[in-house]
């Protein structure tokens, strides 16, 4: 198994926390999952987005901006459930992972 394939999960929690903050873009998106080492082509990136977009966590609309067009994307309230759900799930298992203990 590639190791990439054991991140992707990351990649798709850190896509709805930042679309949680703020509308974000692909290029964005692209660049902050690079910041913290995680280098995506857009061939990855945006069927990713797609894909959360076609399963409800993420909405997106076309913005002008001048004569170009960026599609922006925000979070779905059945995105922002499961990103509080995912938190948590996240929290247990890194506590675990690093000894950290947990309170139910």
């Amino acid at each position: 198994m590639d190791a990439r394939n054991l991140y992707s999960g990351l990649v798709r929690l850190h896509i709805l926390h930042h679309a949680g903050e703020e509308p974000i873009c692909g290029i964005w998106i692209s660049q902050e999952l690079a910041r913290h080492g995680y280098k995506l082509s857009a061939g990855t990136l945006y069927p990713i987005l797609h894909g959360m977009e076609g399963a409800g966590f993420l909405k997106s609309n076309l913005v002008r901006q001048g004569k170009s067009a960026r599609r922006m994307y925000t979070i779905t309230p059945l995105g922002r459930k499961a990103l509080k759900t995912a938190r948590h799930r996240v929290q247990e298992l890194f506590g675990e992972m690093f000894g950290i203990k947990h309170r139910h």
